[in-house]
């Protein structure tokens, strides 16, 4: 479920023209469950929990983003169609309805409600046809794109991910508090979100000195933490002048390369494996 309650929503430009329209359906309800509680202290309500209970049906949510501009007549259609960049339309897709799950994340004040990438999608369609049609899934024509193929090379700043990952688990790392802040950070960035990255950023990075120091004997750690603190003055003055509006586009860069180097710095901690 994505978030949003189903409809349709006009998303408007800065002049308030119309520039898409984001319908959205639930389909596949679930079955409905028995209210109970099972715990210490508690009443237990109906029969013996099944060891392998069967699998209901699973709501999945479907959303639809239809230009708001007509493409012409069904000839005009099939010659977009025939030479649209997919990737692109589909890049262009995921950033509006990002844009939604981040309004209604706000509105709502739930930070449960989360962005979406394309590959985390069953299936993903291109096409056309009338408005109507495309409202509701069907269309005039239509290519598929693999969500799969879509997959793109994540930022892989953390060496050796499965050995971390099975440290953590068993309790000899821990996940420091800079880690998730550059990573909400990272994520302010490559949404747009350059005010909120920049204040994020700014905790990130007093977060990163005080914890990396006792990794300073690691190779490179010491030259990481050497350039993130020549960022201190850079960063400070962004994060003030996002409290007052924009950024320049000096002070993204700023936001920006700090961000790089904290990912640095955290891939330099783990480099030589997990003590």
């Amino acid at each position: 479920m994505l978030g949003p309650a189903d409809g349709r929503y006009v998303l408007r430009g800065h002049a308030g023209e119309p520039e898409h329209v984001l319908v959205l359906e639930t389909i596949g309800a679930p079955a409905k469950k028995r209210r109970g509680m099972f715990g210490r202290g508690g009443r237990r309500d109906g029969g013996r929990a099944e060891p392998s209970p069967a699998i209901s049906s699973v709501p999945v949510s479907v959303a639809t983003l239809v230009g708001a501009q007509p493409l012409g007549d069904l000839d005009d259609a099939a010659a977009w169609l025939t030479g649209v960049d997919l990737e692109a339309e589909v890049a262009t897709a995921v950033d509006v309805l990002n844009r939604v799950l981040h309004a209604q994340r706000v509105v709502r004040a739930d930070p449960f409600v989360r962005e979406i990438a394309a590959e985390q999608a069953l299936a993903i369609r291109v096409g056309t046809g009338s408005g109507d049609e495309v409202a509701h899934g069907h269309w005039e024509d239509a290519k598929y794109v693999d969500p799969r193929a879509l997959e793109v090379e994540r930022r892989l700043h953390a060496l050796r991910p499965q050995e971390r990952f099975a440290a953590l688990l068993a309790g000899r790392d821990v996940a420091l508090a800079c880690e998730e802040l550059t990573l909400r950070a990272r994520l302010d960035l490559d949404r747009g979100r350059t005010r909120e990255a920049a204040l994020q950023v700014r905790v990130a990075l007093e977060a990163a000195l005080s914890e990396l120091q006792a990794w300073t004997h690691h190779k490179e750690m010491a030259r990481r933490l050497a350039e993130l603190r020549e960022e201190r003055g850079p960063i400070g003055a962004a994060a003030n002048r996002a409290l007052e509006g924009g950024l320049e586009p000096a002070q993204i860069e700023d936001v920006q390369r700090t961000v790089e180097r904290l990912e640095a710095a955290l891939a330099a901690r783990v480099a030589g494996g997990i003590e």
